[in-house]
């Protein structure tokens, strides 16, 4: 009979990961930084109006920057340090947005 996989097993075959990420909308020439372990799910959420913060705005939010992370701890010291910032010039040069 087969051994059912425990959840530490089923971590270490598909060891999550976590991503910090840049979002940018030209046509309201805003940038957004968040942190997920889905990035094609969370940014759906962005375009298709459920994110409270990037829902009042017009346009389509796009990639323009990642980072990986292997604990949600790591990305979301990476994201609160991305977010002090508050620099459009900073992200456009970590994103190499021109």
């Amino acid at each position: 009979m087969a051994r059912v996989p425990s959840p530490r097993d089923l971590h270490r075959a598909y060891k999550m990961h976590f991503y910090t990420y840049i979002i940018y909308n030209k046509d309201c020439d805003k940038f957004y930084v968040g942190q997920t372990n889905d990035l094609v799910r969370r940014i759906g959420q962005h375009n298709n109006g459920i994110s409270v913060y990037t829902s009042k705005y017009r346009g389509e939010w796009k990639l323009v920057y990642k980072e990986i992370f292997e604990s949600r701890k790591e990305a979301m010291n990476r994201e609160k340090f991305l977010k002090k910032q508050k620099n459009k010039d900073f992200y456009k040069k970590l994103a190499s947005l021109k």
